[in-house]
């Protein structure tokens, strides 16, 4: 396995990325999107580092990266719309890299919505993942709802003691989004997976195309 850190070609200049697992001819193809910018996160966060492990494990080329306004990547902080833009970007360039793979797109916290977000922009486009993975969505902060269609499966992994987002305005858009996502709950867990981040990778390894 290997690991190469990029600048790539963003809406608002350069996104700082990392491109590591399997990179010559690998399986498939995966997207990782990482918490809150304007709360420290960043593609180095141990549960984004934990869904690339998994995706690494299963011989992926994996692009985790960060968003316009974060470390070396240009830009500012857009509340999840100018974000899906700078994932979208990602895409193109990974999808160019690697024709014709099949794809997962995974995100935490904050990552969740600029994840689902783009996984319904493109899949409009016919270039949507096969599936997508949800940690701990951020449904009190974004608009979840206006999501309706992202053309994979859909899971939701959430910590039953999650001190960040809000578990029952989790549950309660579980049930209510045309999504029909397939929801994991960690009993104990908090929001960041402290002492869980195994059994995040496992079940992160099981959902994978």
């Amino acid at each position: 396995m290997s690991s190469e850190r990029l600048l790539l070609d963003g809406p608002e200049g350069k996104l700082e990325a990392v491109l590591e697992g399997t990179t010559e001819n690998p399986r498939m193809i995966a997207i990782i999107c990482h918490p809150h910018p304007l709360f420290g996160g960043t593609m180095d966060n141990k549960v984004v580092t934990t869904l690339s492990r998994a995706a690494r494990e299963a011989d992926a080329a994996v692009v985790r990266f960060n968003f316009r306004g974060v470390g070396a990547s240009q830009g500012a902080y857009s509340e999840g719309i100018g974000e899906t833009e700078d994932l979208v970007a990602v895409h193109n360039w990974l999808s160019k890299r690697y024709p014709g793979l099949p794809f997962w797109l995974a995100g935490f916290s904050f990552g969740t919505f600029v994840a689902a977000r783009g996984a319904e922009v493109l899949a409009a486009n016919g270039s949507g993942p096969k599936a997508l993975f949800l940690v701990a969505p951020a449904v009190h902060n974004y608009p979840f709802d206006e999501i309706e269609s992202v053309g994979c499966p859909v899971t939701v992994v959430q910590g039953e003691d999650d001190e960040v987002v809000p578990v029952d305005k989790v549950f309660r858009w579980v049930e209510t989004t045309p999504l029909a996502p397939d929801l994991i709950r960690f009993p104990e867990s908090g929001h960041f997976f402290h002492g869980h981040l195994l059994e995040l990778r496992d079940v992160a390894a099981s959902r994978l195309p």
